[in-house]
C-alpha cells in the first residue's frame, strides 16, 4: 500500500477515493459513531385489528432484524439471509435501500460496501464476504488459498468475489440513499465515479466481439443460478475473457452458447448512465447531456438487437447471434432498470405478465414462462420456473417505473396472502400452488421474501417516503383498520385506514382525509400533490383538504394533480389490461 487519503466530510464519516497502489479504485472508512448521530431518526409501526396482517408484519418486522449484521467491524449491514450470510449487488443495495425506512445507517453501508470493494479496473464485486466469515475462513492469512476470483480485502477485513458480475441493482438505491442522508456531496461524487468506472469496465471487457451489445459470460453473471437454458462453464467463470471453446486451461463445456448478447448487462448500463446523468444535474458538472445521450445509446441498441416488436419481449442471442427462443421474466428486470420505453412495457405486461399461460400463474412470476419448454417446477434456488422472493422485491419499481401501480396491488394482495399463511420467508414458491420451497439447508428468512413483504404493505396500506415526497397509499382490508407511522426526522407520519376512509397527518396535524383506497402523494410537508389509483377498480375519490373538497374518477393507472382551485386534471394513464384476453386471435 503506498498511500491513503482520507477525507472527513461535514457529517462525521471517513469516505474518499484515492487507494493508491493496492488495486482497488476507491475505499471508505467508516467512523459510525459520528456518522449514526447525523443521521435521521427513522422508524415504522404498524396496528391493525386484522390478525392475518398484523402477524405477517410483525414476523417480517423480527426477520429483517435477524438479518443485520456486523460487517465490517462496528459496522451493521443487512445481509440476504435465508442461508446466503454475505452482501450480493444484486440485492443488498437495494434492500439497504428498503430497509432505509427503519435503519439509515444499515442502508448506507448496504452501498458503501460494494463501493469500498471497487477494483482499480472499475470492476465492483458480485458478492462481499463478512469480516467475520472471511476470518474464520482463514482468508486473512499470508499462505491462504482463496478460490478463484476471491479477494482478502485486508484494510476491510472482508474477501470480494470477482468471478460474477452478480447482477447490479445498485445505481438507483444508491442514490436513493444520497437524498435520503441528507443530500452528502461527499457521497454522490463518490457513487458518480464508481458508476462511471464500472459502466466503462463493462464495455471494456463485456463486448468482446464488438458488436455494441454487452454480454453475460456465466450463470451467476446475472444470478441465473441453475437456469435450464444455461449450458456453458461453470456457474462462475473468473476470468476476463469470454468463454470460448480451444483453451486447455479453461475448458468450456460441450454444447455451450455463451457469451450471451446479454438484455441484462444491457440494462445494466443504461440504468447506471441514466443515474450518472441524474447525478451530473445534482453536482452541476456539465455531463448531464453527456450521459443522456449515451444512456439513450444503449437503450437504441437494446431494442435494435434484443427487443422482437412480433413478440412484444426481448429476447438474448447465443455466441452465434442467433435469438435464444426463451420466454423470461428478465423482461421485468430491464424495466427495474428503465431500460424499456413506455410502449415496450406496456406490451410486455398485455401480452405476457398477466397471461395465465405466461407468468400469471396462480402464483405469478415464474422466471421462466409456464408454457415454455425450458420452464421447470424445480426447487433449491433455481431460475427455471418457481417464482422467487426477489422477482416479487424486484416487481414493485419495475412496475411503478412505466406507472402499473393497480399491477403492484395485484400482485401484492396475492404475495402477502401466499406467504401470510405460513409467515414463513423462503426463497422460491410453487407456481400453480403458492407451496413455499422448504429446502432443508436453508433458514426461512430469505431476505428478498421478507423485505418484499413489508414493502407490499408500505405500497398498499401504508406510507413510502420517496426522494422528494410521501406515498400514502390507502387500500382497505375489508371492515378492518389499519394504523401505520413512519418516524423521518422531526417528521412523523401517520396514516389511518378505517370506516371507507384514509386520514393523513404529519406530527399530528391532520393533511387530508381521502376515500380509502388511493394513493394520495404529498410533498415532504404533507401538503397533497397528486392522487394515483392503485386500485384494480375504479374509484370514486373524494379529497378533504382542510376546509377544501376536490373529487375525481380514479381508474387503475391514473394519476391526477391536484390545485389548490378547481378539480383535480388528469396527469397520466396508462393501460391496465386485467383479466389477460387475447384481441383478434393474437397474444
Amino acid at each position: 500500500m503506498k498511500s491513503v487519503k482520507c477525507e472527513t466530510n461535514r457529517r462525521g464519516f471517513l469516505i474518499h477515493l484515492v487507494f493508491m497502489g493496492t488495486g482497488w479504485l476507491a475505499a471508505g472508512l467508516w467512523c459510525a459513531a459520528a456518522f449514526s448521530q447525523a443521521l435521521p431518526q427513522v422508524g415504522v409501526t404498524l396496528k391493525t385489528d386484522d390478525p392475518v396482517l398484523q402477524r405477517l408484519y410483525d414476523a417480517a418486522e423480527r426477520a429483517a432484524q435477524g438479518n443485520v449484521v456486523p460487517f465490517m467491524g462496528d459496522v451493521k449491514a443487512l445481509v440476504e439471509g435465508g442461508g446466503y450470510n454475505s452482501v450480493w449487488i444484486e440485492t443488498q443495495p437495494m434492500g439497504g435501500a428498503m430497509y432505509a425506512k427503519r435503519n439509515i445507517e444499515v442502508a448506507l453501508a448496504n452501498q458503501l460496501i460494494f463501493m469500498n470493494c471497487q477494483r482499480a479496473d472499475g470492476r465492483l464485486p458480485g458478492v462481499v464476504v463478512s469480516t467475520k466469515e472471511s476470518l474464520q475462513n482463514g482468508w486473512d492469512k499470508p499462505d491462504a488459498k482463496l478460490g478463484p476470483g476471491l479477494v482478502y480485502l485486508p484494510p476491510f477485513k472482508v474477501t470480494a468475489y470477482y468471478a460474477a458480475l452478480s447482477g447490479y441493482c445498485f445505481p438507483s438505491p444508491a442514490l436513493d440513499v444520497y437524498y435520503w442522508i441528507g443530500r452528502d456531496r461527499k457521497y454522490l461524487e463518490r457513487l458518480y465515479h464508481a458508476l462511471e468506472a464500472h459502466d466503462a469496465y463493462l464495455w471494456r471487457t463485456r463486448d468482446s466481439n464488438g458488436d455494441g451489445l454487452l454480454e453475460l459470460w456465466c450463470g451467476f453473471d446475472n444470478g441465473e443460478d441453475n437456469s435450464s437454458r444455461i449450458i456453458g462453464p461453470p456457474h462462475a467463470w473468473p476470468h476476463e475473457e469470454p468463454p470460448v471453446a480451444g483453451r486447455a486451461d479453461r475448458p468450456v463445456p460441450e454444447g455451450n452458447r455463451m457469451p450471451f448478447q446479454s438484455m441484462d448487462v444491457m440494462a445494466w448500463s443504461y440504468e447506471g448512465r441514466r443515474v450518472l446523468a441524474e447525478i451530473s444535474a445534482e453536482l452541476g458538472n456539465g455531463r448531464e447531456a453527456d450521459w443522456r445521450a449515451k444512456a439513450d445509446e444503449v437503450q437504441r441498441r437494446l431494442i435494435a438487437k434484443l427487443w422482437r416488436p412480433d413478440k412484444h419481449a426481448c429476447y438474448d442471442r447465443d455466441k452465434d447471434g442467433q435469438f435464444m427462443d426463451v420466454l423470461l421474466h428478465n423482461n421485468l428486470r430491464c424495466m427495474w432498470y428503465r431500460a424499456f420505453t413506455q410502449e415496450m412495457a406496456d406490451a410486455f405486461i398485455r401480452h405476457h405478465l398477466l397471461n395465465p399461460a405466461e407468468f400469471w400463474t396462480p402464483m405469478p412470476l415464474p422466471s421462466i414462462a409456464a408454457n415454455d419448454p425450458l420452464f421447470r417446477n424445480a426447487p433449491n434456488n433455481n431460475w427455471s420456473g418457481q417464482p422467487q422472493g426477489l422477482t416479487y422485491q424486484r416487481a414493485i419499481r419495475a412496475l411503478e417505473n412505466y406507472g402499473h401501480h393497480a399491477e403492484v396491488t395485484l400482485i401484492g394482495e396475492i404475495f402477502l396472502r401466499t406467504v401470510g399463511r405460513t409467515c414463513r420467508f423462503r426463497q422460491q414458491f410453487d407456481p400453480f400452488t403458492g407451496e413455499p420451497d422448504e429446502v432443508p439447508q436453508t433458514t426461512a428468512d430469505y431476505g428478498p421474501t421478507i423485505l418484499a413483504v413489508l414493502e407490499y404493505i408500505s405500497r398498499m396500506h401504508g406510507i413510502h417516503v420517496d426522494r422528494q415526497c410521501v406515498l400514502w397509499s390507502g387500500l382497505p382490508r375489508g371492515d378492518h383498520s389499519v394504523e401505520t407511522t413512519q418516524r423521518w426526522g422531526d417528521r412523523t407520519y401517520a396514516l389511518r385506514i378505517a370506516d371507507g376512509q384514509m386520514t393523513g397527518s404529519v406530527n399530528g396535524r391532520e393533511c387530508f382525509r381521502a376515500t380509502a383506497g388511493a394513493r394520495i402523494v404529498t410533498d415532504l410537508d404533507g401538503n397533497p400533490t397528486q392522487i394515483v389509483g392503485i386500485s384494480p377498480e375504479t374509484l370514486n375519490v373524494v379529497l378533504r383538504i382542510g376546509s377544501n373538497t376536490h373529487r375525481c374518477e380514479a381508474p387503475p393507472n391514473t394519476v391526477w394533480t391536484i390545485h389548490k382551485n378547481g378539480p383535480p386534471t388528469l396527469e397520466s394513464r396508462v393501460p391496465f389490461d386485467y383479466p389477460y384476453r387475447e384481441v383478434d386471435g393474437t397474444k
